[in-house]
C-alpha cells in the first residue's frame, strides 16, 4: 500500500532536500491527502492507464497515482526536486518499476521519451505555464485518451469556456480541437504549501477527433490566434493581416458561412476550422 504525504512529512522532505518553493517555477505542494485522494477519483483513472504527471513536486499526487496505475511518468525540471523522487516512492511503499522519472522542461519534452506512450495526463500544473503544457502534450501525445489538470481557477474557466462566454479564447478553442473540456471542481487554496493568492480548480477532459481532417492544425490556430487579437472588431477586421486584407477576410468568411461581421468569441471550434479550410480552397461541407 502507497502511503501519501501529509503536511508534517511535506515539510521535513523539504527541509532536507534544502528545498524552497519558487514563484519563478510555480511551485505551491499539495500537503492534504484527502485533495490528492480527490483529484486521483476525478480523474476516472482505469487500472490499465499510463499516467504522464507534470511538475511532481515532492510527490503527493505521484504516490496517488502510483496506488490505482501500473505506471507513472513524472516529468519534473526541477534537478533536486527530481532526483529525491524515487527514493520518495520507494519509502512510501510504491513499488520497483512503476515510477519513471524525467529530469526535463515539459515544453520540450517528446513523444519518444515517453516509453510505453502515456494514455492519461493528470497533473498540478504550474500556473505559469499551465495552458502551453497541455496543448503541447496533447499534439506530442496523440495516445493521451483522457486527463484531469489542476490549474488556477480562472485558467480553469478559459479552459473550458464555450462559445459566447466572456472568457472564452484562444485556450478555449484550441483545447477544444483536441478534446471535449469540463470543469471538474474548485481547489482552496487552504490545501497547498505555500498557499497561493488564488483558488485553484480541476479541469477534466476526453480526447476526440479533430473537427476536421483536412486542414492542418497549424493553419486553423493561426486564424484562432488572429481573430482574438483584437477581441473587439469584427472578424472581417480582425482576419485582415492575416488573410491578406480586409476585403479578402471577407471573402474567405463568405465562403466558409460564417458572419464577416461576427466576432471570434462567437465562433466554435469547427467554425474556425471551416474558415481556414475555405482560405485554404478547400470547400465547406454543406450542414
Amino acid at each position: 500500500m502507497v502511503e501519501l504525504l501529509g503536511p508534517a512529512e511535506i515539510r521535513e522532505l523539504a527541509a532536507r532536500l534544502g528545498v524552497a518553493p519558487t514563484k519563478r517555477l510555480g511551485q505551491n505542494f499539495v500537503h492534504d491527502s484527502n485533495t490528492v485522494r480527490r483529484i486521483v477519483a476525478a480523474a476516472e483513472l482505469r487500472p490499465d492507464d499510463v499516467v504522464v504527471e507534470v511538475g511532481p513536486g515532492l510527490g503527493s499526487l505521484t504516490l496517488g497515482l502510483l496506488s490505482v496505475v501500473p505506471l507513472v511518468h513524472a516529468v519534473e525540471v526541477d534537478p533536486v526536486l527530481a532526483g529525491a523522487l524515487p527514493a520518495t516512492a520507494r519509502d512510501r511503499g510504491a513499488a520497483p518499476g512503476r515510477l519513471v522519472v524525467h529530469a526535463a522542461d515539459a515544453l520540450r519534452i517528446t513523444g519518444g521519451e515517453l516509453l510505453p506512450a502515456p494514455t492519461a495526463l493528470v497533473a498540478n500544473l504550474p500556473y505559469n505555464v499551465a495552458v502551453p503544457v497541455v496543448l503541447h502534450l496533447l499534439a506530442e501525445l496523440p495516445t493521451l485518451r483522457h486527463g484531469l489538470v489542476m490549474v488556477q481557477k480562472e485558467v480553469a474557466d478559459r479552459l473550458t469556456a464555450g462559445p459566447g462566454s466572456k472568457v472564452y479564447g484562444v485556450p478555449s478553442v484550441k483545447l477544444a480541437w483536441y478534446a471535449a473540456a469540463r470543469s471538474a471542481g474548485r481547489v482552496p487554496p487552504s490545501v497547498f504549501w505555500p498557499v497561493p493568492n488564488v483558488d485553484s480548480g480541476l479541469v477534466a477532459f476526453t480526447r476526440r477527433e479533430p473537427p476536421r481532417a483536412d486542414v492542418p492544425r497549424a493553419d486553423v490556430f493561426r486564424v484562432v490566434d488572429a481573430a482574438f487579437a483584437q477581441r473587439r472588431k469584427t472578424l472581417r477586421a480582425a482576419l485582415a493581416g492575416w488573410a491578406g486584407g480586409a476585403e479578402r477576410a471577407g471573402e474567405v468568411l463568405v465562403a466558409a458561412g460564417v458572419d464577416p461581421g461576427a466576432r471570434g468569441e462567437s465562433l466554435t471550434v469547427e467554425r474556425f476550422a471551416d474558415i481556414a479550410a475555405a482560405a485554404g480552397g478547400v470547400p465547406v461541407a454543406a450542414e
